[in-house]
């Protein structure tokens, strides 16, 4: 039986880390899918109103795809600070999570026509896409480094504390064996006795 609990713990092992990886995938599309609405609301007349469409498309685009530029980045670096990851499977992916999803849904409401779309904006999306997954990986590095500096700086803090803890020890010892020289010296000396009456003290007899 133990047997088989070990043959079977690295595929629960992947299994949680897939699990973990789609988490991040759904949780940067919801949070960054709102952002990004929001924005792209707000900014929807300022775009419109600028000289260049090619500029107004590449900044919609921008705004559509927050979820992987700014969201899925930020979730990354988060959860790179809690839970060892890998850079790159991690970033590639949840964006890939996110990306499967919103192609699910681009497929029933539009067909398989859907899939890809017409103009400039496919291009913008593979290309938001891949720099996704480039700045997702940098985030996954600096969360990892981020957290070795913090255990580091724990470690270290916990070796100060030891040390001063150890100094404490060393005096309270310290001050544990002079007290105890002093009580042996104390009761060294001779006590002093009380003194008896020399004879040139003792009263003569009146009746002698």
């Amino acid at each position: 039986m133990s047997s088989k609990t070990s043959a079977l713990e690295p595929l629960r092992v992947r299994i949680r880390r897939f699990q973990f990886v789609m988490g991040l995938g759904f949780l940067a599309l919801i949070g960054g899918s709102i952002i990004g609405g929001s924005l792209r609301m707000r900014l929807s007349v300022r775009l419109s109103a600028l000289p260049f469409e090619w500029l107004a498309l590449v900044l919609d685009s921008a705004l559509a795809n927050f979820w992987l530029l700014g969201a899925l980045p930020l979730i990354c670096y988060g959860a790179a600070r809690v839970v060892e990851v890998r850079p790159w499977s991690t970033a590639l992916g949840s964006a890939m999570t996110g990306s499967v999803f919103l192609l699910a849904i681009s497929t029933v409401q539009s067909g398989l026509d859907g899939l890809w779309g017409v103009g400039l904006r496919p291009v913008l999306n593979v290309a938001a896409f891949v720099l996704g997954v480039v700045l997702s990986t940098r985030a996954v590095k600096l969360g990892r480094d981020a957290a070795a500096k913090q255990v580091e700086k724990t470690r270290e803090k916990a070796q100060e504390r030891k040390s001063e803890y150890d100094e404490f020890l060393r005096a309270a010892e310290a001050g544990g064996a002079r007290l105890e020289q002093r009580e042996a010296s104390t009761q060294a000396q001779p006590s002093e006795a009380t003194p008896t009456p020399d004879a040139r003290d003792v009263p003569k007899n009146p009746a002698a």
